[in-house]
C-alpha cells in the first residue's frame, strides 16, 4: 500500500512541474502576442500550448483571459486582410491569368480561405490569402 501511495505521489509531483504559457494579462480577440503578454504557469494541462516561441508574433482569435491556458485554435496568423479591405484576386487556369479587384467579406491571415467579391461582376468566390495580402481564387 505504501509503495502505492510513494508511486502516485512521484506521478503527481511529475504532471505538476510541467509548463504551461498563459496570457499575463487578459488579451482581446485579434491582438498580436508580444513576449510582455505571457508568463508560464506549473500546471499540466494536455491539450494547452507549453512553448512561448510557438505563441508570440501570432494573433488571438478569441479572448484569452489571464492565467488560462493557450490552446493551438485560440490563435492563428496575423491577420493580413480585413473586412471590407480592397484586394487584388487572382486567378489562373492553365495558361490563363486574371487579374481583378475585389473586398474582402471576412478577415484572414496568410493561407486562410475566406470570402471575397468581384468589384466588377459582384459575384462572392472564395479564396486563399497569399502571404503579400494578394488572395488566390479558387475555381
Amino acid at each position: 500500500m505504501r509503495l502505492a501511495l510513494a508511486l502516485l505521489s512521484v506521478c503527481l509531483a511529475g504532471a505538476a512541474l510541467a509548463e504551461t504559457v498563459v496570457p499575463a494579462r487578459t488579451l482581446r480577440a485579434n491582438t498580436i502576442i508580444a513576449p510582455t503578454d505571457l508568463t508560464m504557469r506549473s500546471t499540466d494541462v494536455p491539450g494547452a500550448l507549453s512553448d512561448p516561441d510557438q505563441i508570440i508574433g501570432r494573433e488571438t482569435r478569441v479572448t484569452l483571459y489571464a492565467g488560462r491556458p493557450i490552446r493551438p485554435g485560440d490563435i492563428g496568423p496575423p491577420a493580413l486582410v480585413t473586412r471590407n479591405q480592397i484586394v487584388t484576386l487572382h486567378f489562373t487556369a492553365g495558361g490563363l491569368r486574371i487579374l481583378a479587384d475585389g473586398r474582402a467579406l471576412g478577415r484572414g491571415g496568410a493561407g486562410d480561405r475566406i470570402r471575397v467579391m468581384n468589384l466588377s461582376s459582384r459575384a462572392t468566390l472564395f479564396g486563399t490569402v497569399q502571404p503579400d495580402g494578394t488572395i488566390n481564387v479558387s475555381q
